[in-house]
């Protein structure tokens, strides 16, 4: 008797109910099993865990370019803990430290002797992350900015104009990222419009007139 009740008392603890009369009847040990891992999914739903989340599941596409797929599986050449920053408001205001108009989910503010200025990054979490107009993040961001606070292994992350610009990319906010070096860049970040191959090829491209103008 004093082994069901113990089993009833614990059942009704897991289960969120009062706690049973001695005339209630005992409960299985597996129920309060099943309990537990039900209470337990339920609380991981809630804490909204990225490793747990829906969001992270859609968050890797299959449509890789080769490029992509190589950084995504090679060894990362930094971690640091990301912030989001914003314009307006109290936020970012003017150009960068390049001189270049700040480009939402593309520009990075860091610590040019952790990760030199200039550097195309290619940043794992957030290949695939839900943009406010519905496309997906492609993973390659620009290190063009600098910070006071950003010293050593963090990095900043523009999002756009207004606090809430910074709600596609909430769940980074804090957590440390995987960055790889995916090359250099010229001039200014590039626009949503110009995505990254296009980039290069007109990179390419300048610089092989240059070449030929100069020979």
């Amino acid at each position: 008797m004093r082994a069901a009740a113990v089993a009833a008392a614990l059942a009704a603890s897991v289960l969120g109910a009062a706690p049973l009369s001695a005339s209630s009847e005992p409960v299985a040990y597996a129920a309060v099993l099943a309990a537990e891992a039900s209470d337990a999914e339920t609380a991981d739903a809630r804490s909204g865990s990225f490793t747990a989340t829906t969001d992270e599941a859609e968050a890797a596409p299959a449509d890789l370019t080769t490029e992509q797929s190589e950084l995504m599986s090679g060894d990362p050449d930094w971690q640091a803990s990301a912030r989001l920053y914003h314009a307006g408001g109290g936020g970012a205001t003017g150009n960068d430290s390049l001189g270049c108009r700040p480009i939402a989910m593309r520009t990075v503010a860091v610590d040019p002797r952790h990760i030199p200025r200039r550097t195309r990054l290619f940043i794992r979490e957030t290949v695939g992350l839900r943009l406010a107009d519905g496309t997906r993040h492609d993973g390659y961001w620009y290190a063009s900015d600098t910070g006071g606070a950003i010293k050593g292994a963090k990095i900043d992350l523009y999002t756009g104009h207004g606090r809430a610009s910074m709600r596609p990319a909430q769940r980074l906010n804090m957590r440390t990222l995987t960055i790889a070096d995916a090359g250099r860049f010229d001039g200014c970040p590039p626009s949503w419009e110009a995505r990254p191959a296009q980039v290069r090829g007109v990179q390419m491209a300048s610089a092989e007139t240059s070449a030929g103008v100069s020979q």
